[in-house]
């Protein structure tokens, strides 16, 4: 199981948050606010188990109920965050993190993107 969650589960966000973090931030705080960011992050989630000893303490029997309600709305929280951050689909690498900007017309993307894909396979070739 320990395997399961290490190896697929945690991967998964692995995966997924260097890109997700960096878009939420302009290019120039970019580093720095993602270093803020996860630190207080790491933070939080260390300090979560001494913390639940204080609504659970050890022995008691409500632990599994305790636990499982903090860990609903702290699922609960972060899929609202997610789900709130803004769609940078189509934003200009230094536009994201600006309220303010507008995305590329889709057929301006798909020129652009086209134009990017046919200059790496000619650097390939």
């Amino acid at each position: 199981m320990s395997l399961v969650v290490w190896g697929v589960l945690y991967q998964g966000d692995n995966a997924i948050f260097p890109s997700f973090y960096a878009e939420l931030f302009r290019a120039r705080t970019r580093v720095t606010a993602m270093a803020i960011a996860q630190s207080i992050g790491t933070l939080i989630t260390a300090l979560l188990p001494p913390l639940s000893a204080t609504p659970a303490p050890p022995a008691s029997t409500t632990i599994p109920p305790t636990i499982g309600a903090m860990t609903f709305a702290i699922t609960i929280i972060a899929a609202v965050a997610a789900w709130s951050a803004r769609e940078t689909y189509r934003i200009h690498l230094n536009d994201l993190g600006d309220p303010r900007a507008i995305p590329v017309p889709k057929q301006e993307y798909d020129r652009m993107r086209a134009q990017t894909l046919a200059d790496a396979r000619m650097a390939k070739a």
